[in-house]
């Protein structure tokens, strides 16, 4: 792998880890959200990730794979998606604007202690590759002093 492709990776890795932060605090903060523009409350959303390749069917990556080589470029977001695993909290409420005829809200399937273990993880991995891009550049310097 060449100097400059780790670049590459470490900033992929750092831009996948400060979205998974922005989307952890739209998180927290619509933790008690109850009603959203489509009248339901709030779901927790959660992202993934994917190995990002240049060209999964050329030549060349199919060849390094086959090899046991190291082939990725990086890590991009695939995408967003509503947390399924979680419940919703049912609550009893009756003077809540949003309790049904039963006196019930239902609040949003957010767990602050989760959200903030999953913020400790982004915030250790965007380190992890600012450290690792930091390491790359001072190796690329020192490998430009030893030319002079």
């Amino acid at each position: 792998m060449s100097i400059f492709k780790t670049f590459g990776v470490n900033a992929s890795g750092m831009t996948a880890q400060r979205y998974r932060m922005d989307i952890i605090s739209q998180n927290v903060a619509n933790a008690n959200t109850t009603r959203t523009e489509d009248g339901d409350p709030y779901v927790r959303k959660v992202v993934r990730f994917t190995e990002k390749t240049t060209d999964p069917t050329s030549f060349g990556t199919i060849f390094r794979k086959t090899r046991g080589m190291d082939v990725g470029d990086g890590v991009k977001v695939t995408g967003v998606y509503d947390d399924q695993v979680n419940e919703m909290k049912r609550v009893y409420d009756p003077s809540h604007p949003d309790a049904d005829e039963d006196g019930y809200v239902w609040y949003p399937n957010v767990n602050i202690v989760t959200e903030m273990t999953d913020l400790i993880d982004a915030t250790r991995g965007y380190q992890a590759n600012a450290t690792a891009f930091n390491a790359s550049k001072s190796i690329a310097t020192t490998g430009l002093s030893i030319g002079r």
